[in-house]
C-alpha cells in the first residue's frame, strides 16, 4: 500500500491562486452539471418520446470536437498564457450556455438547436479541457501536483453532487430553460477567480524549456517512448467509449425502467457523485497515483456496473451508483494525475489533449451505439455492456505489467507472492 503523502489530503488549498481556482470552479461547475442534467432531461422528455438514441447523438456531438480539434487544442495549451486562453473560453462558453437558456425560455427550442449548441459547447471544452488540466500544474508546486490535481477532481465532483440535484429541482419549479441561465452566469465566478490571482506566483516554464514549434506531432513522438501511457490511454479509449456513458444510462433506467420524474433523475445523478467525491478523496490521501490504482478501480468499476443494470429496484440502483462513482473517479483522478506526473513538463499541454481526446474520443462512437441498445434491447443490457469495459481495460492494463515489467505470480514456501521489475519509465518526479 501506498502511504499518505506528507502535509494532508488538502495540503494543496494552502496556495491561494489554487484556492480561488477550486472555490470557482465549484460553483461554476455545479452550473455545468446542472446544464448537463437539463440538457438531457429537455432531449429525453420534452423534444422527443424518450429517444435514448437522441441523448447519445447530444452527447456524440459535444465530444467529437475533442477529437476533431485534438491537433490545435494542445499546443495552444503549452503555447499561450492559459490563464489568458481560459478567460476567453470562459466568456464563450458562457454565452452559448444564454443562447440555449433563451432559447428554450422563448419556447423555439428545437431538437436541432440543440444538437448545433452542444457542438459549439463541445468546441468549448475541447479547448478548455487540456488548458484546465494543464493549468493546475501552473498553480501549485511540482511536488504537490498529484494531490492538486486529486483536490481539484474533488471539487469538480462536489460540483458534480449538487448540480444534479439542483437541477432537478429548479426544472420543476421554473423549467429548463432558466437552469441553463443560470449556467451561463456561473461562469462569471471562473473569470473573477482568473482576474484576482496572482500572476507572479504562477509556476510557469520558462519559453527555453519548451519546443521550438507548436506541433501536436511532438507530443505522439513523445508517447511512442512511453508505453505505460499509452497503455492507459487505450485502456481508458474502452472506458470512455463503452462506460462513461451515464448521460444515457442513468437518464433512460430512471425514466423507462423505474418511472421516475427530473427530480429522481437528478437525485441518481447526485448520488453518483457522492460516490466520486468519496474516490478523488481516497486519490487525494496517496503521495502519487500508481498504474494498478488505475487496474483495479477498472476491474472494480465493470463489477459494479453489472450490479447496477441487475438492480430490482430504484433504491438499489441508487446504492450501487454509488459505488459505480467511486471507482470510476478513482480511474479518472489516477489517471490524470499519472499522465501529469510522468510526463514532461513542457509536453503536458500536448499530451493531456491527446490524452483527453483519447478518453472522450470514443464517447462519440459509444453514446449513440449505447441509446440505440437501450431503445431495441433495453437499458439494462446497455448498462452490462458499459461494464464490460472496466473488464477490458484491466486486462489491457495487466497485459503491459506482464510484457513490459515482467508482472509474474510465484509460489514460495507455499505462499503467492508478485514479482515485477522496477518501472522503466518512471521519471525522476515520481522517484
Amino acid at each position: 500500500m501506498t502511504s499518505p503523502a506528507r502535509g494532508g489530503t488538502f495540503r494543496s488549498l494552502g496556495n491561494r491562486n489554487f484556492r480561488l481556482w477550486v472555490g470557482a470552479n465549484i460553483i461554476s461547475n455545479t452550473g455545468t452539471w446542472m446544464q448537463g442534467t437539463a440538457q438531457t432531461w429537455l432531449v429525453l422528455t420534452q423534444l422527443t418520446h424518450h429517444s435514448a438514441g437522441a441523448v447519445g447523438i447530444v452527447t456524440a456531438l459535444q465530444f467529437i470536437p475533442q477529437v476533431l480539434l485534438v491537433t490545435v487544442t494542445g499546443s495552444l495549451a503549452d503555447h499561450i498564457d492559459r490563464r489568458k486562453l481560459l478567460i476567453a473560453i470562459q466568456c464563450g462558453m458562457g454565452a452559448l450556455a444564454l443562447i440555449l437558456g433563451i432559447d428554450v425560455v422563448s419556447g423555439l427550442a428545437q431538437l436541432w438547436h440543440v444538437y448545433i449548441l452542444a457542438f459549439f459547447l463541445g468546441c468549448g471544452m475541447a479547448f478548455d479541457s487540456p488548458a484546465r488540466h494543464s493549468f493546475v500544474s501552473e498553480l501549485v508546486s511540482e511536488d504537490a501536483i498529484g494531490n492538486a490535481v486529486a483536490i481539484n477532481s474533488t471539487a469538480f465532483q462536489l460540483s458534480r453532487t449538487m448540480g444534479p440535484a439542483l437541477a432537478g429541482l429548479l426544472i420543476a419549479l421554473v423549467g429548463t430553460g432558466w437552469v441553463f441561465i443560470f449556467n451561463g452566469l456561473s461562469f462569471g465566478t471562473t473569470l473573477i477567480a482568473l482576474t484576482r490571482m496572482n500572476v507572479t506566483d504562477l509556476h510557469r516554464q520558462h519559453e527555453s524549456d519548451g519546443p521550438r514549434q507548436m506541433r501536436l506531432l511532438d507530443g505522439f513522438r513523445y508517447l511512442r517512448n512511453r508505453p505505460d501511457l499509452v497503455s492507459l490511454m487505450v485502456m481508458l479509449f474502452f472506458l470512455g467509449m463503452l462506460g462513461m456513458n451515464f448521460g444515457v444510462f442513468v437518464s433512460v433506467m430512471s425514466v423507462a425502467v423505474f418511472h421516475k420524474g427530473a427530480s429522481d433523475y437528478g437525485l441518481l445523478t447526485s448520488v453518483m457523485a457522492i460516490g466520486s467525491v468519496l474516490g478523488a478523496l481516497l486519490a487525494a490521501r496517496r503521495d502519487r497515483p500508481r498504474l494498478y490504482h488505475i487496474i483495479g478501480g477498472a476491474f472494480c468499476f465493470g463489477c459494479v456496473m453489472i450490479l447496477a443494470a441487475l438492480a430490482p429496484s430504484f433504491l438499489l440502483f441508487g446504492a450501487a451508483l454509488l459505488v459505480v462513482g467511486l471507482f470510476m473517479q478513482t480511474v479518472n483522478t489516477s489517471g490524470n494525475g499519472f499522465v501529469q506526473l510522468s510526463t514532461d513538463r513542457s509536453m503536458r499541454g500536448r499530451v493531456m489533449a491527446i490524452y483527453l481526446a483519447v478518453m472522450l474520443g470514443g464517447l462519440p462512437i459509444g453514446a449513440p451505439a449505447m441509446g440505440w441498445v437501450a431503445d431495441h434491447w433495453g437499458p439494462r443490457i446497455a448498462m452490462i455492456i458499459g461494464g464490460s469495459s472496466g473488464f477490458i481495460a484491466a486486462l489491457i492494463g495487466l497485459g503491459y505489467l506482464v510484457r513490459v515489467r515482467g508482472l509474474r505470480l510465484l509460489w514460495e514456501q507455499g505462499r503467492p507472492r508478485i514479482d515485477i521489475r522496477p518501472d522503466p519509465y518512471r521519471p525522476r518526479t515520481m522517484s
